[in-house]
Formats: structure tokens, sequence, C-alpha cells
């Protein structure tokens, strides 16, 4: 079991069914559970709160444990003891897709992760600073002409989807069917929640896994400098056939799902706090890389995950069996009190904070953050100075997600 699929389960109650989850939330108040209904996703903050009020670490209706701890989620995610799985955990495909170096321990994890690492080194990435600036211009060229428009589909999604497919080496024909299959692969991330949408997953699985078969056969006969040949040519010595799709898969997912979010959340963070807004405006240069920061910490697009005891451990006066699971809840982690001042106060002008935990820590260190920070940095750079008049105009429509938040529609106009 991954570790996605561990924390989606624990996260939402699936173990018990969504009827128990409804029942667990509204008439027992489970903060754990109200997080996977209407009220937990509209606003996990309150809940992260209620559970910050009962300790540090605090046991679960499922026998598991939970903590809002800065200090204690950076060390589960640091600690070679905990793990992503188990060995006695079910291969990836019995009930899942399979997520690659993300859902492995050592030494598998790192065998992979280090094949992935030169594409998303600062190096590298730097080199495609031009690029995301020439799509953010162009995105927000249609999008003026436009007046009024969706800030998701039109600016924070097509944006990273263009870098991450010039990345792996999709080609240009190619791009919108892969933005189409990314988003509902991604949308799993918290577990399938009916029958349509297993279905949707397992189409949507197919045709990717089709595109990157394609696209290894193609790179065979033509190797370019992209992931993919990178890929291609490592074949059978540092990688095996079979993690191949696995791998470009993780790569596709991980490439533009932080990064949509991270721009939703921050448009809409900025928007909710004018004087924020106007700050940025006033100095887009100084605080655009600064306002990416504070939105991480402030509103992490990636609220949790968890790690299983590899064998007991003793965790801030309790013992962790082996085999147990702790719910790292990192948004939570990020307006810690001990850590932060004033932390559930937005402000883009804070002066050397503490490090969130909104790209995890540890070995999962989140391998695309150096590029999610470069093409947000850009994106709200460019925004501020090209569009300071910028407001929301319609209602938001959040994801209908709890590991993953952000939104799904952002009416605004410039």
């Amino acid at each position: 079991m991954s570790a996605f699929t561990q924390t989606a389960k624990f996260a939402t109650g699936l173990y018990r069914g969504k009827a128990a989850v409804a029942y667990a939330g509204y008439v027992k108040r489970d903060e754990l559970a109200l997080l996977s209904l209407r009220p937990g996703r509209t606003n996990p903050y309150a809940s992260y709160e209620k559970l910050r009020a009962r300790g540090p670490l605090t046991p679960t209706r499922l026998g598991d444990w939970a903590t809002t701890s800065h200090r204690i989620c950076d060390a589960v995610l640091r600690d070679r003891r905990f793990g992503v799985t188990t060995d006695d955990d079910t291969p990836p495909g019995a009930d899942e897709f399979d997520l690659s170096f993300l859902g492995m321990n050592p030494p598998d994890h790192t065998r992979l992760r280090r094949l992935a690492s030169p594409a998303f080194s600062p190096k590298s990435v730097a080199g495609y600073a031009d690029r995301i600036e020439r799509v953010v211009g162009e995105l927000l060229d249609r999008a003026a002409a436009a007046g009024e428009f969706d800030l998701v589909s039109a600016f924070a999604s097509p944006l990273p989807i263009a870098v991450i497919a010039e990345l792996l080496g999709i080609p240009d024909t190619a791009s919108a069917d892969f933005a189409r299959y990314g988003a509902v692969i991604g949308s799993a991330l918290d577990g399938i929640s009916s029958l349509r949408h297993a279905a949707q997953l397992k189409a949507a699985d197919t045709e990717v896994n089709q595109l990157f078969e394609d696209l290894f056969r193609l790179r065979r006969r033509e190797p370019r400098d992209d992931i993919v040949s990178h890929l291609v040519a490592a074949e059978g010595d540092q990688v095996k056939p079979s993690e191949m799709l696995p791998l470009c898969g993780l790569l596709l997912v991980a490439g533009f799902e932080t990064t949509v979010n991270l721009i939703g959340n921050g448009v809409l963070a900025l928007l909710s706090h004018p004087e924020q807004w106007r700050a940025l405006c006033d100095d887009p240069a100084g605080l655009a890389a600064k306002a990416v920061e504070e939105i991480l910490r402030y509103d992490s697009p990636v609220q949790l995950t968890s790690r299983t005891a590899l064998e007991p451990v003793e965790l801030a006066g309790h013992e962790v069996r082996k085999g147990q699971l702790v719910l790292t809840l990192l948004a939570a982690a990020n307006r810690d009190p001990e850590v932060y001042d004033r932390p559930a106060v937005f402000d883009i002008t804070r002066e050397r904070p503490a490090p969130h935990l909104a790209f995890s820590s540890g070995i999962h260190y989140c391998l695309g953050q150096p590029l999610a920070r470069l093409e947000a940095t850009i994106a709200f750079r460019v925004l501020a100075e090209r569009m300071p008049a910028l407001r929301q105009t319609g209602r938001v429509k959040r994801r209908n997600a709890t590991t993953i938040r952000g939104p799904l529609r952002l009416p605004v106009t410039a």
C-alpha cells in the first residue's frame, strides 16, 4: 500500500465507509473525519486547531496517531525508523495506481530518485526561466483579451502542464490529452470516490501509459535532451523496464499538481487580503519569491501525508508500535504557534520565517520543488506587474479532496 493510499484511507476513513465517516464527523465530532467532509474541506484549519489543543500527538479512532506539531512532523519525516511502506504491504497495482519511488523505501527509492534528480536540480531548472516567462506572458495575453476568466483553467493549470510536458519531451500534439490524463490521475490521490471515478481513472491510466509507451519507442530511435530520453538510455541498467511507466506517471502528477494549487491558493489568499496584494503589486520583483513561501506556509497545496513505523518508536511520550501510522498534518504544522509568530496571519513580508513543511521533509522532500518555486515566483511577479487591478468576480469552487487543497474554479477579472 503506497503512502498516498495509506494517507487517503487514514484521512478519509475509507476503512469504515462513507456513512461511518459522516457519523464520526457530524455526530461524534471527530476532527479527522471532518477533514473529509464539506466543513473540513472548506476550512480544515479549524479542525487542525482543535486537534492541536489535544496535544502534539493524538490517537485516532482507527488506532493510529496524528500530529499537528511542526517539530514532530519534521522528526517523523526524517526518521528512517518510519517509512512509506512496510515489508508485508501488497504490491503496487493491487488496489491503486503505482506512484513509483514516492511509495518506496530505500534502497529502491534512492536509486530511482537519483535517476530523476538531475532534471530538477536548481541549475537545470534555472534554464527553464525564459520558457516559463514566455508561457506566463502568452496565457495572460489571452486572459486579458477575455476580460473575465477562470484563474485555474486559464492560467494556473496550463502553465505547469506546458513546462512538465517539455521536460518530459511530450510532443505538442499530445499536450492537451496529457493535461487531461494528469488531472484525472491527480484527482485520485485522495482515493477513489465512486465507480464512475474508478472507470475514469482506469481509462486515463491506460491512455497515459500508451502515450508514454509510444514516446519510449520514439526516443529510442530519436533521443533528445529530455527526461524520457535519459530514462530510455538508463533502461535495464539503472531502471527496470517495469519501473519506467510508474516513474513517468509520478513525474507527470508531481510536475504540475502542486504548482496548480500553489498558484490557485496564492491568488485566492492575495485577493482575500487586499493589503498583501497591494504590497506585491508595489514591489513584484522584491516580494514574489517571499509571497510564494508564505502561500506555501499559510495554505499548503499538500495538506498531509503519513508514515508507517518500521519498528517500535517512542514519540512524544507515546509508543508507536510497528505497523502503526502517523498522520503528519503538514498544513497544521505550518501554522504551529511554537514555530511561527502570528501563525494564522497571511503576511508576505515575513522576515526569516522557519522553514515550512509544504514540500515534506527528509528523503521524500519534494523532488520538483525548485521547479514549482520558480514557476510560482514568475507567475506571481508577472501577474502583479500586468494585472494590478485583478479581483475576484464569482464564487470559488474548491477541490473535493482532503490531501490536496486548492480551487477548481476561481473567476477573476483584470
